[in-house]
């Protein structure tokens, strides 16, 4: 997280945000960089960089995943080191960077004060006050994501399965932990102790001499009881979690990780009145584990730091979520795919998004972690796919197997998205052994290695290999509220409340937009479920309803706190309260 702005930008796809610190770390804005597909990371490279200067590193080259990750991230943090140097070198005046990085600051943030000083001055005053604006300018973060459920192992020329440390999570890390950039690694998706014991190889993940880790951990978690027991978990290897990053289980983009009917605020509200708690509890562990490594210890006085992201639309709910929730920043993302200055989706997609329909957001089967996941319903890869079908050829060709696990028919695994594995199920339906429903959710599996990653090549004018330009986009529901391409200032104005972007008037609050979400989706659960888990799903759907209810006391509790200067709009989110209560009891 940026010291500068308190909020930052998610991860996105495969591409949507690989460049996205080339675009916005320079103005302080920290973001983050998937690190998953290293094939792209070396295409993307190759194109910023200077051809004659360029060094590629073939595939077949011992480490070559790490290396490619670990040269991409040295590229990254050395062009934004430069665009920063060149930054501070500019004189003020009107149209410059330097102007722009803080004229983008929040008004209340010391150093928008200072700069205001600065346009008033003169003379020795005004070159002093320029002088010390120049000494406070850092760069945001270039912070990494590794989906931990993304790890699949790797074999040898001759077929043996090499070291776990080979598998593709692992490699990620020790890309990344070997690179020169200055950020943290964000993981998500679960618990990997594989990947969590691995993180112990690196010393950049522990506390220097000072008690400053060089790479601070970021957990990307849906609720307090997996906050801590991964935290507990990590902190028994010596390794410190620096941020706890909530994220909605449904109100999200890209694979949806639904929580049992907990909601976003009291999920919220249980790490503002356990962060003490929490911070003891792990900081006990973590330091009695790092002095048995002789190891320095952690500054007794550090706190993890708690932030939230997950469908946030307006500067209301940004300062509400902020203030009441005590946190130390929120996550903007799908609303900044709406933004080219940021991030790279091609000239298409972005045409098919601002055409969109509310209906065309839609949480789809297409992933083959068989973990839900948002879609957008006109999208190109959509259209392959169904082409696909419709030709007697459904599949995708598979060419980077990142998502390769499934070994219901081979030794070793494939992607269900795959040509080989689909037409395998084909053959199961023609010979009655599968019903033409299980054949239709095999179908809408689709590739995610190259739809995610394909917009960040074609964004830039290049062709991505083998000339694959369907594209797969992943925005979270509130995106469908959005309409319009904005410039950098307009979004980062609209989220301080400098501006108000207009929306959708029928767009819902943060907090009833995730309980409508979570309604829809126990409807989808009973209306899917077999008849010979009958007790086991009448257990999760009890459970489920009784999260939700206190969840719907929660916000009907909450009165004043929803900060909302529109009296009419709190009447609404009273009324959609109230109905959604109606509803729940009608399941």
């Amino acid at each position: 997280m940026s010291l500068i702005h308190n909020f930052h930008i998610p991860v996105m796809g495969l591409g949507f945000t690989v460049d996205t610190p080339l675009k916005v770390a320079r103005f302080g804005i920290s973001s983050v960089v998937s690190i998953m597909d290293d094939q792209l990371l070396e295409d993307m490279r190759s194109h910023y960089t200077n051809t004659e200067e360029f060094e590629p590193i073939n595939e077949k080259v011992d480490d070559s995943r790490a290396k490619r990750i670990k040269a991409y991230l040295n590229f990254l943090q050395s062009t934004v080191d430069a665009q920063v140097e060149e930054l501070k070198n500019q004189n003020f005046g009107e149209g410059q960077e330097i102007d722009k990085y803080f004229d983008l600051l929040p008004f209340d943030h010391p150093l928008s004060a200072l700069y205001l000083n600065m346009q008033l001055a003169t003379g020795k005053e005004k070159l002093d006050l320029q002088e010390a604006l120049r000494e406070a300018i850092v760069p945001g973060s270039i912070d990494v994501n590794i989906m931990t459920k993304v790890d699949k192992l790797n074999y040898d020329k001759e077929g043996n399965v090499l070291p776990r440390e080979y598998s593709d999570a692992l490699l990620a890390l020790k890309g990344f932990a070997e690179s020169n950039v200055r950020g943290g690694v964000v993981f998500s998706a679960g618990m990997n102790p594989a990947l969590y014991g691995y993180a112990e190889k690196f010393k950049d993940f522990f506390p220097d001499e000072n008690g400053l880790i060089k790479k601070p951990i970021i957990l990307k978690v849906s609720d307090y009881r997996s906050a801590l027991i991964q935290g507990k978990f990590l902190a028994k290897k010596g390794l410190w979690v620096d941020e706890y990053r909530i994220e909605s289980g449904l109100n999200c983009g890209g694979h949806a990780f639904a929580t049992d009917g907990f909601l976003a605020g009291p999920i919220l509200d249980s790490f503002k009145n356990n962060r003490e708690g929490l911070k003891e509890e792990i900081l006990t562990i973590c330091q009695d584990a790092l002095s048995k490594k002789n190891q320095p210890l952690l500054p007794y006085n550090i706190k993890p730091k708690i932030t939230y992201q997950g469908g946030i639309g307006s500067s209301d709910e940004n300062r509400m979520l902020l203030e009441k929730y005590e946190l130390d920043g929120t996550g903007w993302g799908s609303p900044f795919l709406l933004v080219p200055e940021a991030t790279s989706v091609d000239e298409e997609t972005f045409d098919k998004l601002l055409k969109a329909k509310k209906s065309d957001f839609y949480l789809s089967r297409a992933s083959p972690l068989g973990v839900p996941f948002n879609n957008l319903r006109t999208s190109t890869a959509e259209a392959q796919r169904k082409e696909r079908i419709a030709k007697g050829k459904p599949g995708s060709p598979c060419y980077k197997k990142l998502l390769s696990s499934n070994v219901e028919f081979t030794d070793k695994p494939i992607c269900t998205a795959s040509r080989q594995y689909q037409n395998l199920k084909v053959k199961q339906r023609e010979a009655g052994e599968i019903s033409e429903e299980a054949l239709t959710e095999v179908l809408e599996k689709d590739c995610l290695c190259e739809g995610l990653g394909a917009p960040a090549l074609l964004s830039a004018g290049e062709t991505p290999r083998r000339n694959l330009k369907a594209v797969t986009i992943c925005p979270g529901p509130n995106l469908a509220y959005f309409k319009g391409s904005f410039s950098l200032k307009e979004m980062v104005d609209h989220i301080y409340g400098k501006v108000n972007l207009t929306l959708d008037p029928e767009r819902p609050h943060v907090f009833v937009k995730e309980l409508q979400l979570y309604l829809q989706h126990l409807r989808t659960d009973i209306e899917n479920a077999l008849p010979e888990n009958g007790k086991k799903m009448e257990v999760y759907i009890n459970k489920f309803k009784k999260n939700l209810s206190e969840g719907i006391a929660y916000y009907q509790d909450m009165k004043s706190s929803w900060s909302m200067d529109n009296a009419l709009v709190l009447e609404r989110v009273k009324a959609q309260l109230a109905e959604m209560k109606l509803k729940l009891q009608l399941v």
